[in-house]
Parts: C-alpha cells; structure tokens; sequence
C-alpha cells in the first residue's frame, strides 16, 4: 500500500507541475497572437514543432534508455557511467545535428519558417541546449526524483512566461520570442546540469554497455519520429499546402485539445521507472495493477475533459486569441482531443512492451501509422483544409492504439475496466448536458459551468457506483508528504 500511496503522490505532484506548464501556453497564446501577426504566429508554431522533432531523433532513443536501465543500478560507479556514457554520446550527435541545421538555415527557412533564417540559426542553438536538457531531466525521472524534477518545471516555466512576454510586448516581434526561448533554454541548462553534478560527480566514462543501449534505443527513434509525423507533422503539410497563415488558425485550436495531455504526464513521466523496478523483480502482479488502475484513473479524468474541452472550445479560443482565429480553428479541438485521448490510451499499454525491451514492435507500428497519416494529409488538406488535418490525426491514432493492445496484450494482459468505461462516458453525457444549456461565453461562466459539470460528473460516476469502496477508502487515506 505504501508503494501506491507514494506513486498516487507524485502523480498528483507531476500532475500539478504539468498543469503548470500547460498553462503557460495558455497564458502566452493570447499575448501572442493578438501581438504578432497571423503569419509570425505560425512560425511560431512551427519553432515549437521542430523542437518537438529534431531532439528525438538527434538523441538516439538514449533518455528513455537511461529511464529503463537506470532505476535499479545501486552503485555510484555504475550510475556515472550508465550516465556520461549516454551524455557524452547525446553530446556528439546533438552538436552534429544542430551544425547541420544551423548550416542549411536559409533552405529550411525558404521552405516552412517564410524565409526568416535568423530565426533558424537561433533555434538550431536552442535545439542543442534542448536535447542536454531532456537528457538531465530524465535522469532526475530515472532515480525518482520527482520534487526536484517538480521544482525545475516550475522555475522553467516561470521563466518562459516572463522572457517571451516581456520582448513580445517590447515589440519585438517573433525574433523576440525566439530569443527569450533561448534564454529560458540556457537557465534551465545551467540548472539542471548543476543539480546533476552535484549528486553525482564528473566521470570519464568507458562506454562498456553502450552497445546495449543503444540496441534498446535506436528502435525508438522510428517510432518517435514516426509518432511526432502523426501528432506534429500537419503543420509542416499545413505550411506547405496552405501557408503559414493557415498554421496560425489551426495551432491554437490544436493546443487547446492538447491540453488533455495534463493528465497523461503524470503518467507516461512515472510509469517507465516504477514498472521497470517492479519487473526487473518480478513482481508481475504489482505491475498487472499498476498498469489497470492507472489506466482507469486516467480515463476517469480525460473522457470528461474531451467532452467540455470540445463543447467550450469556440468560446475558448475567442477569449484567449481573436473572433477570426476562433472562427476558423474551433471544430479543430475535438478531433484533437479525442486524439490526445487515445495516445494516453496508447502510454498505458505501451508500457507492456517496453518492459520485454520489445521496442522494435512500436517502432514498426509508428512508421505505417506515419504514413497512413503523411498520405492522407497530402490527400485529404488540399479538399477539407485544416479540418482535414485534425481528421487524419485521430485515424493514425486509432489504428496506432489497436495494433499496440494487440501486441501488449499477448506479452501481458490487465484489467482494463470496461465496465467503467461505460460508466464514464454516460456520466460525461449528462455533464454535457449542462455545457448546452448553459453556453458561456465569458471566463467567469466558463469558470462556473466547468465547476458545476465537474461536481455532476462524479456525482453521477458516484452514483453508478464507479470507484470501488477500496479505492476511495485509499483516497481518503492519503496525505501529501
């Protein structure tokens, strides 16, 4: 009991560090696009794809290496090694990758960043900083660590929020934006780094396990790129297809539906590390339900939140960006969130495959998944425009999540709640009932009619007699410590 009161804990922890930083999004998507123009808003958007890109494929599956090999080493020895074997070899490809970048600016920038290369050049610096900064926070992930890791996100954020806003509103424009995600970029640097060091020294390493790791690693970077083809990609094909204008109308919608992801982080940052442990010792009954209740907990929360995210999504984006953006981009929301729904889906059963190191499987899954979804962009955005972009993205998603339950559950099957799941879309139904009558427009009655839907979604999940009394007897037992 006492494991899952501390792993309940730290996704309440993570859980709240995530808000946070979604949040931060939030906060700058109205300075942001009521500031700079559609077109410097787009771009915008693309920096923050190709981040989301570039580091996974430069860093060679490597973090998520550490995450799986490193929670049970125990000696000193074993975990400098383990890690500067990884740093030193992050540090060579990322460098080369970011030179490459940095060299082919004016073309990258000609074809999806409208021809501003100083902002290329600048972003092939934060790119580099970017994947040293991934790779010491899944460290603090790896060894658990998760009120430093809590602390950081935190400082990070607040940061960001400052230093973008502030030479936004100086007048700066997207350059200025840009720079302030530098700086932010190098704070963090210095901080993690200093917090790594101090815990466990400088070491030459040997390299003696790395051919292991990176047996383990590389076969994730098809499916992470495949993966971000399917979540990021659009932008990319919007961009060529339709201009960057279009992108702008498109992203905030996209960000909005996006915010279901605060639920998956806490999950999808914990699970790696606590699985593995348990694993590694055996203790496949304590993984069984760690997996089952994680995942009902985790449905508890999204299915209600795709409902009113989609519902209240055009008032939404006209309080946060313009009448115009709202207008255009609103009916992007529900596809994505349902999306995002399913990739939390994926997190959970996702987590079977990794734990047999059968990471080869999803690659191959992510790359046909990828292509399905590139085809059908390039077939369906030139008829639908960026509706059609949000529509491929929900059926690569789909098909990712069957084709991985599939192959999970023949390596290790858990309780995936059915039953509840019935129970969570009735309740979200009569919780949407309240979001049509009452249709607020305003942020105090957004505010409002999220708090009432919320108090009669789980009265209702109560009543249905959702949570077992187990369950809520452990809730009630739980303090923060």
């Amino acid at each position: 009991m006492n494991q899952y009161k501390l792993f309940v804990q730290r996704v309440g922890l993570i859980g709240f560090t995530q808000m946070l930083t979604s949040l931060s999004g939030i906060i700058l998507l109205p300075i942001l696009t009521k500031n700079l123009s559609i077109e410097d808003y787009g771009i915008w958007a693309q920096i923050n794809v190709t981040i989301g890109m570039i580091p996974g494929l430069a860093m060679l599956g490597l973090p998520y290496t550490m995450v799986r090999f490193l929670p049970t080493l125990k000696k000193e020895e074993e975990i400098q090694e383990t890690f500067y074997s990884i740093f030193f070899l992050v540090l060579f490809t990322s460098g080369a990758t970011s030179l490459l970048l940095y060299l082919f600016s004016e073309q990258i920038a000609s074809r999806i960043f409208d021809n501003n290369t100083l902002i290329v050049k600048i972003l092939s610096f934060i790119i580099f900083i970017e994947c040293l900064n991934t790779l010491s926070i899944n460290y603090l992930r790896a060894r658990e660590q998760i009120k430093k890791y809590s602390s950081i996100a935190f400082l990070n954020v607040t940061f960001q929020i400052l230093t973008i806003s502030s030479f936004v509103l100086m007048g700066k424009g997207i350059l200025g934006a840009t720079i302030g995600l530098l700086i932010t970029t190098v704070i963090l640097f210095s901080i993690t780094t200093c917090k790594v060091i101090s815990e466990i020294g400088i070491r030459k390493p040997l390299f003696t396990n790395i051919k292991e790791y990176l047996k383990f690693g590389i076969p994730t970077v098809t499916g992470n790129f495949s993966n971000w083809i399917v979540n990021s990609s659009d932008r990319y094909v919007i961009g060529i297809l339709l201009g960057t204008a279009s992108v702008g109308y498109y992203s905030p919608g996209y960000s909005l539906g996006s915010l279901i992801g605060i639920f998956l982080a806490p999950f999808s940052f914990l699970l790696p590390a606590i699985l593995s442990r348990n694993y590694d010792e055996n203790n496949i009954e304590e993984v069984k339900t760690i997996l089952s209740y994680s995942f009902k907990y985790l449905m508890a929360i999204s299915i209600p939140a795709v409902f009113g995210v989609s519902l209240l999504s055009k008032s939404i984006l006209t309080i946060l960006s313009t009448v115009e953006i709202a207008s255009k981009g609103y009916l992007i929301t529900p596809f994505v969130a349902m999306s995002t729904l399913l990739f939390g889906v994926y997190t959970i059963i996702f987590q079977v495959i990794v734990l047999e190191k059968k990471t080869v499987i999803v690659g191959r899954i992510w790359v046909i998944a990828a292509l399905l979804n590139l085809g059908l962009n390039f077939a369906i955005i030139p008829y639908m425009g960026i509706l059609g972009a949000a529509l491929t993205t929900l059926i690569a998603f789909v098909f990712s999540v069957v084709v991985t339950a599939y192959y999970a559950h023949r390596i290790l099957k858990f309780d995936m709640k059915p039953k509840f799941l019935v129970k969570s879309i009735f309740s979200s139904l009569i919780m949407s009932s309240i979001v049509i009558i009452f249709n607020p427009l305003r942020p105090t009655s957004i505010f409002f009619t999220v708090g009432i839907c919320t108090i009669v979604y789980f009265l209702t999940l109560f009543l249905l007699n959702g949570f077992e009394e187990k369950e809520l007897e452990f809730v009630k037992s739980l303090k923060l410590s």
